[in-house]
């Protein structure tokens, strides 16, 4: 294995936290915007009963989650080779 193939993945894994963390910030943005956007309208039923569904906020926060769940193995995938080119 190269010397700094761990390194690389440290960093890809960085990445994948930062931009995890960017997309739920987001999706939970969009939602409380939505929602609060809502709350003034004269017809409370889609307020009260979130009809007809709103996915697209649901479904950054997801992604986020699954993204700095990603990063973080990738952290200690990298954590784990940089420990072992270091022993060896």
């Amino acid at each position: 294995m190269p010397r700094n193939e761990w390194l690389v993945l440290m960093w890809m894994g960085g990445l994948f936290i930062l931009l995890g963390v960017a997309a739920f910030i987001w999706g939970r943005n969009e939602e409380k915007n939505y929602y609060n956007a809502l709350s003034t309208h004269f017809d409370v039923r889609e307020f009260l009963s979130h009809w007809p569904p709103r996915l697209e906020p649901k479904a950054l926060r997801i992604g986020g989650a699954i993204a700095i769940v990603l990063g973080l193995t990738m952290l200690i995938a990298g954590g784990a080779l940089m420990l072992q080119h270091k022993v060896f």
